[in-house]
Formats: structure tokens, C-alpha cells, sequence
């Protein structure tokens, strides 16, 4: 159930970063704490790294031309696509004890790379953790912006964020970890400012908006398409579920939508969201009887796997909020 989820939750969550920018958040453990390397310039990272400076530097600005990746690149066996999904995996496997300190979590990182990466790659992967956690560190204190739908304060925010990743990485760095997020990142920027341009027509905007569009390499205007169509769909189950439709009726729409391997794994998250309500009902009302706390622990163990377990909490507190109301 989690993995299906996630891989949902993700395909949404890539579908929103075209509508507002959110990268404010660090890891459990690593927000608040003193920056480990003050005053570090733009190249300290690559400093760091590549003490010989043979690594190519980072473009001074966010919004400098983007660099062509030749097809006959050489690619490096570490900085591969996946590499950020990669060390975010480590950082939570070591912050599975409990939150830490930036010391600590390094200390944890180093008996568990050899789980995420070769080992030949071990020793450089393990540094480059090393200052993604500083990096984390350093992100979160940053400013959140006042209002991220702000054309002017999110170019400034981008900005911001880029000085700060130019502390730690190279550009090859950079690019593995950050540029295609980044690319959604520029087309978010331009699209708020096509839209918040009063002196736009609205022939004018409409041709704005798909110059910026085609201003996305092919791969991530594919990706854009593909979680819109994951957005949509997440929308279409909403509804459903707000009308209680019943399943034939789900599935015979999806299918002729979407094809009929999609409405059946569709079908499958439908019944694991359902199990997972029913085992949030049971379990609060659990908490709401008076009795032992053994037992409401046991029951907690039952009901939940080790990994449902880190998000229930969440999930109840999530329940107590009012509805959103429309336009909020």
C-alpha cells in the first residue's frame, strides 16, 4: 500500500509544482540548526569535492542560459537520475532512530550508504551525503517567501536557493540532483508572470503561456503531462467517493478513460484507502474510550504496519482540521 501510494502522491505532487514552488522544508532533525559552514562562497562545494577545481563550475545565476547536455556525454555511474531520490532515502533510513543532529545523522549515514549505493561508488557517495545534509541545513534558513504566487518574491526566493546550492555542488552535481526540478521551477516562475502581466492581452497571454510551455525540454513536458493526467484523476476519485459511486461504475469510467490496467490499479488504491479509514475509525475510536494504554498501544501495533505507524499520527490530526471550503 505505501509504495502505490507514494507513487501516486508523487505523480500529484509533480503536477502541483507547476501551480506554486515549495522547497522550504528539510529533514526531521535538521531544521534549526547553525549552518556548518558560515560564510562558505559559491564554490566551497565544489571546493570540496574536487580540490584540483576540474569540476565545472555552476552558472552564477538561476536564470542563466541552461547548458546543452551533449548525447555523447560521458556520464558519471554517481550522478545519475535518481541520485536525489537516492540520498533522501538514505537521510530517512538514518533518521529512522529519531530525529538528529547534523553530527549524529552523519555518523548514521556512514554504516548505511553500502545499502543505497555500490561499492565502488561508497566513499564519494557518502561525501556528497554528507554535504546534502549541510545543504538541508542551510536551505532551511532560508526565508520562506510571504507569498510564493508572487512573481517577485518567488524569482527572489529561486535565487536565494540557487546561491545556496552553488555552496555545495558543481555544476555536474547540480544537474543530477536539481535540474529537473529546476526546469519546473522556471516554468512556474514564467508562467505567474505571464498571468500577474496586466498589460498582456488575453491573445497575448495564451501565446506566452505555450512559448513557456515549449520552453520545457520534451522530457518534462512529457512528465507535466503525464501527473497533470494523475491530477485529473485524483480529482475524478474525489468525486466519486463525495457522490459514493459504486465500483462498476468507477471502473467503466476509468477504463474508457484512462485504459483498463489503470482502472484496476485505480480499483486497488481505492480499496486501500478505504481499509486504511476503517482502520483510522476503529483505531480513534480507540483513543476516545478510556482504558488501558497497553491495549491502545497493541491495538496500534495490530492495525498498522512499522511504516503506516510514522504517518497515523499525522493522518488523525489531518482528520480534526475543518473542510476546505471552495477557493481557500
Amino acid at each position: 500500500m505505501e509504495k502505490r501510494s507514494r507513487a501516486f502522491a508523487a505523480a500529484v505532487a509533480l503536477a502541483a509544482a507547476t501551480a506554486a514552488v515549495v522547497w522550504w522544508t528539510a529533514p526531521h532533525g535538521l531544521q534549526g540548526a547553525e549552518d556548518p559552514h558560515p560564510g562558505a562562497g559559491p564554490q566551497a562545494g565544489s571546493a570540496r569535492q574536487n580540490p584540483s577545481g576540474s569540476a565545472r563550475p555552476m552558472e552564477s545565476s538561476f536564470f542563466a542560459a541552461r547548458r546543452a547536455a551533449g548525447p555523447d556525454r560521458h556520464e558519471d555511474p554517481l550522478l545519475v537520475h535518481g541520485l536525489r531520490d537516492t540520498l533522501e532515502a538514505l537521510l530517512m533510513e538514518a533518521q529512522d532512530g529519531g530525529a538528529a543532529d547534523p553530527a549524529t545523522l552523519k555518523q548514521r549515514l556512514a554504516g548505511l550508504v553500502g545499502k543505497h549505493f555500490p561499492a565502488a561508488l561508497a566513499t564519494r557517495a557518502l561525501a556528497l551525503a554528507e554535504r546534502y545534509v549541510d545543504y538541508r541545513v542551510a536551505l532551511g534558513q532560508l526565508r520562506t517567501p510571504p507569498d510564493p504566487t508572487d512573481p517577485g518574491a518567488l524569482r527572489e526566493a529561486l535565487e536565494a536557493r540557487h546561491k545556496v546550492r552553488q555552496q555545495f555542488f558543481d555544476g555536474p552535481e547540480h544537474d543530477a540532483l536539481f535540474a529537473r526540478e529546476a526546469d519546473l521551477d522556471r516554468y512556474t516562475l514564467a508562467r505567474l508572470e505571464i498571468e500577474r502581466n496586466p498589460r498582456l492581452t488575453a491573445e497575448q497571454r495564451t501565446q506566452a503561456l505555450r512559448d513557456a510551455e515549449n520552453e520545457l525540454p520534451q522530457a518534462r513536458r512529457a512528465e507535466r503531462a503525464a501527473a497533470t493526467e494523475h491530477l485529473s484523476a485524483a480529482a475524478q476519485t474525489a468525486a466519486f467517493n463525495a457522490q459514493n459511486t459504486d465500483e462498476r461504475t468507477r471502473h467503466a469510467a476509468r477504463s474508457a478513460q484512462y485504459g483498463e490496467a489503470a482502472a484496476h490499479a485505480m480499483a486497488q488504491l481505492d480499496r486501500e484507502e478505504q481499509s486504511w479509514q476503517q482502520r483510522l475509525d476503529q483505531y480513534s475510536q480507540a483513543r476516545a474510550q478510556p482504558g488501558d494504554g497497553r491495549a491502545l498501544e497493541s491495538l496500534r501495533q495490530q492495525l498498522f504496519s512499522p511504516q503506516e505507524q510514522q504517518r497515523l499520527d499525522a493522518a488523525l490530526a489531518l482528520r480534526k482540521l475543518p473542510p476546505a471550503t471552495p477557493g481557500s
